[in-house]
């Protein structure tokens, strides 16, 4: 029905359209605000686990009441759900320009927050992903994924880059005030502008009942449950390799705040002409494989690239090839998930698939963090003297972060080829 609803009118895109902008705006004006915020958090701290936890904050109550969430968004409006969820999260934005203003922002304050916005997305997310299908034929999935990854890939280009230089020029009050002008455009290009054909759930039962549906839907669903499991893989070994890149940037004597804007935009320039390709992309014979090859050569090459040099230029390189190929499999999982699940079950299996791959993320962030200042850096200042390791991973602080690399590296590639075993008895075209 919703496709039907869709095409009746003269542009069936329209109302994507305007939705992919304005929430893709207001999703780099958060960015912006979350950069800046780790660089002050990282001047407050100087630890690399003390970083990574502003984040792990954000992830564990999002991948804890997931599968609750979910069952939510398929029994209410979608549209009044994001605008409250948006709201609040705005809000936040809020409380933390006003403590900053006051002089009394502490690190536990953004711990805080942190934890009330990942509840917020916990609900936003997958009514925004039931959206997406509402409002779109099934015939341009493939292109929205394609421009929803561009819009990801411009927004890890433009945020460091933005923040660093708003943080460092104009201060704080200037990156909160962008994030409010962002959200406010959003709001009002949403509540005035976009119509949802609402499909919610006419089920009576608790909420627990219709997330067990969810549940039962990824057993009986091999396919989907298995790529989520491999994705939850990939998303430990990224996640720790985020929480590492600020320990391995930042300390390093060619490194530094700037180098790390440059660094991380990197990875938005190869998404950018990642989506580009696979906006141009046929349809491949066999998505899952594809899917399976990309994060091969993504979490090896990148990894093993920045543990391994000593120069800006081969660190741009290495985010680069580990970024590229992102687009290519997203897009790709996108169409298989979207084809495979009911519309009128997406809102509660998208929430236990936000559970089952990305719970890893919060731990992958913890380790990564521990791991470098706790483990790697000390082990790396005792054996100073050892000429082998000094020659791979260089000396003094970061040398521990890019042991940490190559560990990354590692585990990636041995993760991907295992699992990849499993997911060959699986094949996956849209004939």
């Amino acid at each position: 029905m919703n496709n039907e609803i869709v095409n009746t009118k003269k542009n069936p895109l329209r109302d994507f359209y305007v939705l992919w902008s304005t929430q893709s705006l207001s999703q780099l004006g958060s960015s912006i605000t979350a950069f800046a915020l780790t660089l002050w958090l990282y001047d407050k701290t100087g630890s690399a686990l003390g970083t990574a936890a502003l984040t792990i904050c954000t992830y564990a109550p999002y991948v804890i009441m997931s599968i609750f969430a979910g069952a939510l968004t398929d029994r209410f409006n979608k549209k009044k759900t994001m605008l409250v969820c948006d709201t609040l999260a705005a809000l936040c934005t809020v409380v933390v320009f006003l403590l900053y203003k006051t002089d009394t922002l502490a690190v536990w304050h953004l711990y805080a927050i942190n934890v009330f916005s990942g509840l917020m997305n916990t609900v936003q997310q997958p009514a925004s992903e039931v959206t997406m299908t509402l409002i779109v034929p099934k015939t341009h999935y493939q292109k929205i994924s394609a421009m929803n990854s561009l819009t990801r890939s411009l927004n890890s280009i433009l945020h460091p880059l933005i923040a660093t230089a708003l943080y460092g020029l104009l201060g704080m009050s200037s990156v909160f005030a962008l994030d409010l002008l962002t959200f406010a455009t959003a709001f009002v290009a949403l509540l005035r502008f976009v119509q949802i054909p609402e499909k919610t759930s006419e089920k009576k039962e608790s909420t627990i009942t219709l997330a067990k549906e969810g549940l039962r839907f990824l057993k009986k669903t091999p396919l989907v449950f298995s790529l989520i499991l491999f994705m939850s893989g990939v998303n430990l070994v990224a996640s720790a390799f985020d929480a590492t890149l600020y320990g391995y940037v930042i300390p390093n004597p060619r490194g530094g705040k700037e180098v790390l804007g440059i660094v991380t935009a990197c990875s938005g320039i190869a998404m950018v002409i990642g989506s580009l390709i696979v906006s141009k992309m046929p349809k491949p014979k066999d998505r899952v494989r594809v899917i399976f090859v990309t994060m091969l050569i993504s979490l090896s090459v990148e990894n093993f690239v920045l543990a391994f040099s000593r120069e800006p230029v081969l660190w741009c390189l290495g985010q680069i090839i580990g970024w590229i190929l992102v687009p290519v499999m997203s897009a790709n999982l996108d169409v298989v998930l979207r084809n495979s699940i009911p519309v009128e079950l997406q809102g509660r299996v998208y929430a236990c698939r936000n559970t089952f791959q990305f719970f890893t993320i919060p731990i992958g962030l913890f380790l990564g963090g521990f791991m470098v200042d706790h483990i790697c850096e000390p082990f790396m200042a005792r054996h100073a003297y050892s000429e082998v390791l000094t020659t791979l991973f260089g000396s003094g602080k970061g040398s521990g972060a890019a042991l940490m690399m190559g560990i990354l590296g590692l585990s990636g590639t041995i993760h991907c080829l295992v699992f990849g075993t499993r997911l060959k008895k699986y094949h996956y075209s849209d004939s």
